[in-house]
């Protein structure tokens, strides 16, 4: 089940999104303007963003902007009363995805949600991109520039994870269920010796860095955001 974050001041058309994403058997999240949905984030995975563009406080494209900025690579679909050409420029430099005009028609935004949701699957099944780094999940390698970096199966998984959720905080617990499972041979110790490697081999890369949380865990965020 995909999670969708809704992001509209209007709380009548939130509703409204919501409801039809809902019957499509979408999990939703709602947030009422850009720094509220990125409070959302923080604290949940995120498959696909919905977002009104002209909202108070910051706005879609200042968020849009930010997330990919971060790393964020999930599909972002803007929504705006806004229809000039110049306005659709603005939405798709700022990194969205796909733009719809208001009054929506439900069934066209589901229609496009469906499709950028697949697309984002084939994309994120190959490779994950961050900044100017590339993981090939297939090769099980990192390039970044002309530097071809192949790692263990294990700290591929690893890196992966973090990468795909900038800025999240794992707990070690939760990245050995994810990467070892539940075998009662390893410790949450393996983790960090993982990390360590990790850290050695990815220190020349720029666009990022694995980043200890005290008594919390791991993240991995742009390099110099902390």
């Amino acid at each position: 089940m995909a999670t969708i974050l809704v992001t509209e001041d209007d709380v009548n058309i939130r509703r409204l999104i919501k409801d039809h994403l809902v019957k499509e058997g979408y999990r939703v999240l709602e947030a009422r303007d850009g720094d509220d949905a990125l409070l959302v984030m923080e604290g949940h995975h995120i498959d696909l963003l919905i977002t009104d563009v002209m909202m108070p406080l910051m706005d879609g494209l200042e968020l849009t902007r930010d997330l990919r900025e971060a790393g964020y690579e999930f599909p972002i679909l803007m929504i705006t009363a806004l229809e000039t050409l110049e306005d659709k420029k603005n939405g798709f430099s700022s990194g969205g995805d796909d733009y719809l005009v208001k009054p929506v028609d439900m069934e066209e935004m589901l229609l496009r949600v469906a499709a950028l949701l697949r697309r984002a699957k084939i994309a994120s099944s190959k490779v994950l991109e961050i900044g100017n780094t590339v993981l090939n999940q297939e090769q099980l390698t990192v390039t970044a520039g002309d530097r071809v970096l192949e790692l263990p199966a294990k700290e591929f998984q690893l890196l992966h994870k973090l990468l795909s959720q900038p800025r999240k905080i794992f707990t070690r617990q939760q990245l050995m269920d994810e990467i070892w499972g539940y075998d009662v041979q390893s410790s949450e110790r393996t983790v960090d010796v993982h990390i360590k490697r990790l850290r050695e081999k990815l220190s020349e890369i720029e666009d990022f860095e694995i980043v200890t949380v005290w008594g919390l865990g791991y993240k991995a965020e742009k390099r110099g955001c902390s």
